[in-house]
């Protein structure tokens, strides 16, 4: 991501149960995050594992 495209974040609605919920809070409030900063961590970590993956793997014939 560029530093532009960190100023102007976009909104969604996320809909997880609440279990799921609580997993995340205190696993944030470990981290020392917020919520909304603690799914951004881990969905920027998801997508940074994604793209060095993708450039591992051998062509497809």
């Amino acid at each position: 991501m560029d530093e532009k495209s960190d100023k102007t974040k976009k909104q969604i609605l996320l809909r997880i149960s609440p279990t799921l919920w609580k997993e995340l809070a205190e696993w944030a409030e470990d981290d020392f995050r917020s919520i909304n900063g603690q799914i951004e961590f881990l969905l920027t970590e998801c997508v940074r594992k994604r793209k060095t993956s993708v450039k591992k793997r051998p062509p497809e014939e």
